[in-house]
């Protein structure tokens, strides 16, 4: 009988705290909950966001553009390269999607990672989505405190993988009917 390998994965980007949320809104709490790893593609801000992951689960990041000040910290890195249940998965804050060609987007994954990997989970956009090119799954899971560029209630994304499959969800906060108050987390604009 075939021993079944199985990881789940939280997938976080662009939180943006302090600057444009003074907190991780609760409900992150309450989508990673049983998961086996975060992974948080970029614009942390500040170790706190990290440190508040890693209650949950262990955390790796990568460095984000907004990520400039951001003091060193073994769970981060200009990019990661992690092997999970044997799938090379990338995680890095951005790449040229979607104006990306096919050939430019060889290209750009060769020169960042010797080996062409299996899934890439990037961010920077604040948009979730979940495509594949080129035999390769791209995930982006949108941001928990600016989606869209708006200051609401956002996404996270989930990851399970079984024995090399790979399925993945994109988690709408606003599913879990938490109360929280608004002020407490976005510095500026509506909320959520």
């Amino acid at each position: 009988m075939t021993r079944m390998e199985i990881m789940r994965i939280g997938l976080i980007a662009d939180t943006h705290i302090p600057r444009d949320a003074k907190m991780l809104p609760p409900h992150v709490k309450e989508a990673f909950k049983g998961v086996d790893l975060i992974l948080h593609a970029g614009d942390i801000y500040q170790p706190a966001v990290l440190d508040e992951l890693e209650t949950i689960a262990p955390v790796l990041a990568a460095l984000g553009n907004g990520d400039i000040d951001f003091p060193p910290d073994p769970r981060l890195k200009e990019s990661q390269v992690i092997d999970v249940i044997g799938l090379k998965l990338w995680l890095t804050h951005a790449i040229s999607y979607p104006r990306i060609s096919l050939s430019c987007f060889d290209e750009a994954v060769g020169k960042e990672v010797s080996i062409r990997p299996d899934i890439i989970v990037f961010g920077d956009t604040h948009v979730a989505m979940m495509e594949m090119r080129r035999d390769v799954l791209l995930v982006n899971p949108g941001s928990p405190t600016l989606p869209n560029g708006l200051f609401e209630l956002g996404t996270v994304g989930l990851m399970e993988i079984t024995n090399k499959n790979v399925e993945i969800r994109i988690v709408q906060l606003s599913e879990f009917h938490l109360t929280f108050q608004r002020d407490l987390v976005y510095r500026r604009g509506y909320g959520a």
